[in-house]
């Protein structure tokens, strides 16, 4: 993304696809899966589109990786599912290559339980990273970087390639 490009999309603008897909779908979702959810997004967008989602942070929470404003915003629902009226969602118009990514990271990863994809992020190296080995119970509020989610998922997407997945 070049310095004169603004994001002007929020992680609660993403939040509020994700919702509205597991509300359609007769499938909502929870804080710890939307979490994930969004995250998926952002890196995606970044190797993809080759630009940010969203500009907030996200930090190397105990149970993956987490933007603290939507936590914040939706931990009245605790581990419940997020049910709202779909008056209360408001809606951003994406742009197109944002819509199609939104729609594949829900294909890709939004048929997954929260604790699978809590398991996956584990396993993978931008939120290890940012953890500095400390005990996955421990809380912590480090900053995952978006240059190592980038470098990531990018490699895991050129390895991808040549093996023809």
């Amino acid at each position: 993304m070049t310095k004169k490009q603004k994001t002007k999309t929020k992680a609660l603008d993403v939040a509020f696809y994700f919702i509205k897909k597991g509300l359609d779908e007769k499938k909502p979702i929870t804080n710890k899966k939307l979490q994930k959810l969004v995250y998926y997004a952002q890196a995606w967008s970044l190797v993809l589109n080759n630009e940010k989602l969203f500009k907030e942070k996200i930090e190397a929470w105990v149970h993956g990786p987490a933007i603290p404003s939507l936590y914040e915003k939706f931990m009245q629902f605790g581990s419940k599912p997020i049910v709202l009226e779909l008056s209360e969602l408001e809606h951003i118009n994406f742009s197109k290559k944002q819509e199609e990514l939104l729609s594949s990271i829900w294909q890709v990863y939004g048929k997954y339980p929260a604790d699978y994809l809590e398991a996956l992020t584990h396993s993978e190296l931008p939120w290890q990273e940012a953890r500095g080995g400390m005990p996955d119970s421990q809380p912590s509020n480090n900053i995952i970087k978006i240059e190592t989610i980038k470098e990531f998922y990018a490699r895991k997407l050129r390895e991808n390639s040549k093996r023809g997945d």
